[in-house]
């Protein structure tokens, strides 16, 4: 089968022939149908991270179940499903609390003694991004990463429910929990903070504030939701958020959907006294805040893949869409071949598109 493989970081992708091995006892073999371009595989492409072989990215895909192991339950061949890389064990502390997304996953992934899921052309072992790797016609992954999706659902759409969607929408709705009649701000409109804002809409926020430096991000996040907008490419977006919400001091919820020290310390400063900052984006380094606006009962909270409890949130996320209240549709900027995988990720670089999607079928 074809596959988008990364041999060095940062680098590009190359298309290849890879090989999958048989499905193991709870082993699921999903043909791949779509496969959503994220921001976070991007990292790798750019940046150098050490890699101990060579690895095949993505981690937002949906497809058909091909074949399964002998003691999956969850799924059968034909089903179609999503596949999502905060895959749960079902037993650690996490997981009988609800909160799956941290869980540690053991057990989700084969072990070192265990021959591997993925080989290159030449036998060499083949790294599985999130232990799912959707940039390749087939992936063989374990069954408590995927989620039963009804069959009416377009592929390409489900796809997206599988990171940008639920990250974005489960910020808002689980991590922070928006109450109605709330102000809502957010930083950076990609695949995420356009979900992000689809949240506050979804939540009933009163106001929410779309911030980015690029204008035509900012006129599509106003089609997703959004009732103002700021550039804050001269750096002013604390003073144009008093200009569009006077004399509230600031915003009850702001969502950092950008990963940068700047924008996480920018989400904390445009809150209102009792105001939550939600940082979502990946960001490295250490970022600073003042010690004051604490006493205001401001607070700052990390949130991983939007505290989603997948296997029931997925199926309610494209309830919305069906209704008409989550737009996917609008979310898919461009359709592209897995051979213009490349291309697909310059464009995410520059901003030019919302989301891009590889499709196979």
């Amino acid at each position: 089968m074809k596959a988008a493989v990364l041999h060095h970081s940062p680098g590009e992708l190359s298309i290849e022939d890879v090989s999958l091995d048989k499905p193991g006892p709870r082993e699921v073999l999903v043909r791949v149908a779509a496969t959503g371009l994220c921001h976070s595989d991007l990292h790798y492409l750019e940046r150098a991270y050490e890699l101990k072989g060579p690895m095949i990215l993505g981690h937002e895909g949906a497809g058909r179940v091909e074949a399964v192991g002998s003691d999956v339950t969850y799924v059968r061949p034909g089903d179609h499903v999503i596949a999502y890389l905060a895959g749960f064990c079902g037993s650690c502390e996490w997981c009988l609390a609800g909160r799956m997304t941290l869980c540690p996953r053991v057990g989700l992934s084969r072990g070192n003694d265990e021959a591997p899921r993925i080989r290159l052309s030449d036998g060499r072992p083949c790294l599985q991004f999130a232990g799912l790797s959707t940039f390749a016609e087939e992936m063989l992954i374990h069954e408590n990463t995927v989620v039963k999706i009804d069959p009416d659902i377009p592929l390409d759409r489900a796809a997206l429910v599988g990171c940008a969607v639920p990250t974005g929408v489960g910020a808002v709705i689980r991590t922070a929990k928006v109450t109605p009649g709330a102000t809502v701000a957010v930083i950076g409109c990609g695949g995420v903070g356009l979900n992000c804002i689809q949240g506050a809409v979804i939540a009933g926020a009163r106001r929410i504030v779309a911030i980015d430096i690029n204008d035509g991000k900012l006129a599509t996040a106003r089609d997703f939701g959004a009732t103002d907008t700021i550039n804050n490419s001269d750096g002013t977006a604390l003073e144009q958020l008093d200009a569009c919400l006077p004399g509230e001091g600031g915003v009850d919820y702001s969502f950092e959907a950008l990963g940068s020290a700047q924008t996480y310390e920018l989400a904390f400063s445009i809150l209102r006294p009792g105001g939550t900052a939600t940082v979502i984006g990946v960001a490295s380094g250490t970022f600073t805040l003042p010690t004051g606006p604490f006493l205001a009962e401001r607070r700052i909270q990390g949130c991983i893949m939007g505290s989603v409890r997948f296997r029931q949130d997925l199926p309610y996320l494209l309830d919305l869409y069906r209704a008409g209240r989550l737009k996917l549709d609008e979310l898919v900027s461009k359709r592209i071949p897995l051979e213009q995988i490349n291309e697909g990720y310059a464009a995410i670089s520059d901003g030019s598109v919302a989301r891009s999607v590889v499709v196979f079928d």
